[in-house]
């Protein structure tokens, strides 16, 4: 059984960090690209950020020079570093695995976390 539990959400004050952690089990992590996505109340869903097997990273433009994603296959966890938040970061944030990522796309085998709420509020 699959599980992509994430962690670390919370009310937050603008300009303030949080490190959002999504712990996998169920799949063979290292096997898998990982992605955060994030969910704000009557929009899409968007990608936020994706790590392929090998590490590389991409951004949507919105939070480049501001978020960092990474990956510890032996914890079998990817994060995601967010500084300098702003009040439009608030959304749910859902951790995403996939056996390939290409542009912004996943494929093969795609599972969801249930996601982290993340406010950033005075």
């Amino acid at each position: 059984q699959v599980q992509l539990v994430e962690s670390g959400g919370g009310l937050v004050q603008p300009g303030g960090s949080l490190r959002l952690s999504c712990l996998a089990s169920g799949i063979t992590f290292s096997l898998n690209a990982m992605g955060w996505y994030r969910q704000a109340p009557g929009k899409q869903r968007e990608l936020v950020a994706g790590i392929s097997k090998s590490g590389s990273q991409d951004y949507v433009d919105s939070v480049k020079g501001r978020f960092t994603i990474s990956r510890d296959n032996a914890k079998s966890t990817v994060y995601l570093q967010m500084n300098n938040l702003k009040p439009e970061d608030t959304a749910v944030y859902y951790c995403k695995a996939g056996l390939s990522y290409y542009s912004g796309t996943f494929y093969g085998g795609v599972y969801w976390g249930q996601g982290t709420q993340v406010t950033v509020s005075s």
